[in-house]
């Protein structure tokens, strides 16, 4: 009922496959099976949402199945069929005014007969089946094309017969040029005297020769490539490829077969393929500018409408174009620095050198700080030394143009340098003496230092510098911020907790020194005596011997009364 991927397919009670079979989809045609004609509609217009169609004239003189190759779900078949009634001969009463005695071997002769006082007259009964003239049955192309059959009184019936008579006159053309046809005896009415040809009304149509049936053109007909219609297009638009079903048919008794194909190689076979183009391909529209950055400063992304229109500019889906063409719809965007700072690792240990002079390292990183209460605006040009110069004493005097081992690598993990050292030897019978380096210029001298990596060093722990203390004097706090990074310097929780260094600490914890008041000094010499006395607490005491009484406050003694 509606265009889908199932196919109907015919078969006749044999098993033989007359519609859509042996692997293979017949193209739409008219087909012969069961004594009649069939009629196979495939609709192939894209646009087209109709079903196929498989329709027998009729009558069929054996059964046959109907199928469908299922390859869709609910295939939605709609079917009907006729079933014949029996044909009754319809007979003509004749008036009873002409009805005469008649003998029994008369009577028999000319099909008269009466019933109930009517009398009737019938054609010959040997041209009769049942009641129905033989001449119904004979295939369209072959029936006589007569006069609608009358019954004649049997006295005109007669003097017919006496004048004229049928003829043999020859046969029809075959019905077929190869492949079995058949062909009808032809019968003319004529003059029984002269075998003049007259109207065939004039001769009794009851008294007429039966056709008989003869085979002619028995030779096969020729193989010839059937092509089936094409299918539809691989691609809704631009180029594509469409297919077609080519196969090698002969026809022979009325019936078309799929053959091998080599009894086609005396023609050249159609293309199976082909290439194909609906319509152009639509192409991609912006439809929108680019929208702010996604953060407020750094980098983030920002995006843009991107769309596939069609050449009528209406909106489709994205297959219609082609993705390879599609312009970007999101990019990075830079919003500008964010507050950043310093994050430092602790010194290395090691030192590059196991003697002399060597370097210590550490890493060092600017990266973005969430401490709102630090008055930092940016990491600076001033960033912080990464190494540093170290000396765990000087080395022995080695021998010769002459390499000792290296050191150790100036840092535990990562990349690293190492150092070696490198004397000019001077050997003398059984001792070295060392000598200026320029004695072996003309030796190679080989490298002191060389790039060195131990292992990864995995996630560590970053701090900033120390924050300025809370308070001056009398003890206060400090701060800095504290991250674990990975190798590639991104945020990790990997990091050993109980090796996190501290992110607060106390400072200045020395008493705050209050300024000096140069009127406050001493009048009496022995003013520790009012010290002593424990005289400060009195107004007089204390503005008389002001330095004295204030030193002794600061130093917590207390003086009661």
């Amino acid at each position: 009922m509606v265009k889908s991927r199932n196919y109907l397919a015919l078969r006749n009670h044999h098993g033989e496959s007359v519609i859509n079979g042996n692997w293979a989809i017949d193209r739409p045609g008219i087909y012969t099976a069961a004594g009649t004609t069939v009629t196979y509609r495939r609709p192939n217009e894209i646009s087209s949402k109709a079903g196929e169609s498989i329709i027998a004239k009729g009558p069929t003189s054996e059964v046959l199945y109907v199928y469908v190759i299922y390859q869709q779900p609910r295939p939605s078949v709609h079917y009907e069929y006729i079933v014949p009634r029996d044909n009754v001969f319809s007979i003509q009463p004749i008036p009873n005014s002409e009805i005469q005695p008649l003998g029994e071997a008369l009577s028999s002769q000319l099909g008269v007969y009466t019933e109930n006082g009517q009398g009737y007259i019938l054609p010959d009964g040997e041209n009769f089946v049942n009641g129905v003239h033989t001449n119904q049955f004979l295939p369209e192309q072959a029936a006589p094309t007569t006069e609608p059959y009358e019954l004649y009184p049997w006295e005109e019936r007669r003097e017919r017969q006496t004048v004229y008579n049928w003829k043999h006159a020859g046969m029809t053309e075959c019905s077929a040029t190869c492949g079995k046809g058949i062909r009808f005896l032809i019968f003319i009415c004529v003059e029984r005297i002269t075998h003049e040809q007259v109207s065939e009304n004039l001769c009794d149509v009851a008294m007429r020769p039966t056709p008989e049936e003869d085979t002619c053109n028995s030779q096969p007909c020729p193989a010839f490539w059937d092509v089936g219609e094409w299918s539809e297009c691989s691609k809704t638009c631009g180029p594509g490829i469409q297919h077609r079903q080519v196969l090698c048919r002969q026809a022979y008794s009325n019936q078309t077969t799929t053959v091998h194909p080599h009894r086609c190689h005396h023609l050249e076979m159609p293309e199976t393929t082909s290439t194909c183009q609906l319509k152009i391909c639509s192409e991609w529209q912006i439809h929108t500018d680019w929208t702010s950055c996604s953060v407020p400063c750094g980098v983030g992304q920002r995006t843009r409408d991107i769309k596939c229109v069609d050449n009528l500019g209406d909106v489709v889906d994205d297959e219609e174009c082609n993705l390879n063409l599609k312009p970007e719809d999101s990019e990075n965007c830079d919003a500008g620095p964010c507050a950043r700072s310093w994050f430092l690792t602790e010194w290395s240990e090691r030192c590059s050198a196991e003697c002399g002079n060597g370097t210590q390292t550490r890493g060092v990183v600017c990266l973005m700080n969430h401490i709102s209460s630090l008055p930092l605006e940016g990491c600076g040009n001033e960033k912080p030394m990464e190494s540093k110069p170290c000396n765990f004493g000087p080395c022995n005097e080695k021998v010769e143009w002459f390499t000792g081992p290296w050191d150790q690598c100036s840092t535990e993990c990562g990349n690293g340098t190492k150092s070696r050292s490198v004397v000019c030897l001077k050997r003398s019978n059984s001792s070295f003496m060392v000598v200026e380096p320029s004695e072996c210029s003309h030796l190679e001298k080989p490298p002191t230092e060389n790039n060195c990596y131990l292992k990864k060093c995995g996630a560590k722990w970053f701090t900033t510098e120390w924050s300025a203390c809370s308070k001056p004097c009398e003890g206060g706090y400090r701060v800095r911020e504290v991250r674990c990074l990975a190798d590639d310097m991104t945020q990790s929780g990997s990091c050993d907790p109980f090796l996190m260094p501290e992110d607060r600490e106390e400072c200045n914890f020395h008493q705050c020194i209050p300024e000096i008041d140069e009127n406050c000094k001493d009048m009496y010499f022995n003013c520790n005596v009012v010290v002593q006395a424990r005289l400060c607490v009195y107004s007089y005491y204390k503005t008389a011997c002001c330095a004295s009484c204030t030193n002794t406050n600061r130093r917590g003694v207390s003086v009661r009364r």
